[in-house]
């Protein structure tokens, strides 16, 4: 049997992409931002990433400010997702938790991890070099990774990792269980990232 017909895909882990509207302006004030902040706080936070500048969470209390701006933008990427999902959306309980900046220079990069305590995460692509590193998801079933048959061909079946080339104006939403890292920058830029949480409040 040649075709897939009889193939039933439960359970799937998706990864929504989106190309963002107005990337470029948005761009410009995102990095005029991030490095702002970089300047006041030099050290950042140790999180996942490996000798990269890691920001602590956006100050939303200013609602005109560059965040909140940013994910008003994007905030219609949020219900589409939910509307993917068959979740409800509701205005006054669907809230960015968290959002934060990382800044990667050459050799820097993310190792493997997740975002307990929330529905969805997402990574925004502010500056992607060439050959700045894939953004890479992992099955979160662990068993998968242990219990592996010899492959004779690669495909959505048998793989255990997926690696996504990105390009700058991209915004991944996934779910906040899915494992990913964000590989090695081995550019002479630095790669800028916008990471957030969304959660459903009580």
């Amino acid at each position: 049997m040649s075709d897939n017909n009889n193939i039933l895909r439960l359970f799937p882990q998706p990864v929504f992409k989106y190309q963002v509207n107005d990337y470029k302006n948005i761009n410009e004030q995102l990095l005029e931002y991030i490095y702002a902040l970089r300047k006041q706080d030099n050290q950042g936070v140790k999180k996942s990433n490996i000798n990269g500048w890691h920001s602590r969470s956006f100050d939303f209390k200013e609602k005109d400010n560059v965040p909140n701006k940013f994910y008003s933008h994007i905030n219609n990427c949020i219900r589409d997702v939910f509307s993917k999902y068959g979740w409800e959306y509701n205005d006054d309980k669907v809230k960015c938790t968290s959002m934060w900046a990382i800044i990667n220079e050459k050799g820097n990069f993310n190792i493997e991890h997740t975002h307990p305590n929330n529905y969805l995460s997402a990574a925004y692509y502010v500056k992607a070099p060439d050959n700045s590193g894939n953004f890479k998801a992992t099955n979160p079933n662990i068993l998968s990774r242990h219990l592996r048959p010899k492959t004779i061909q690669a495909n959505e079946l048998n793989s255990n990792s997926a690696s996504l080339k990105i390009n700058e104006g991209d915004l991944l939403i996934f779910p906040a269980y899915l494992p990913h890292s964000v590989e090695e920058n081995k550019s002479n830029e630095d790669r800028v990232i916008v990471s957030f949480n969304v959660d459903i409040l009580k």
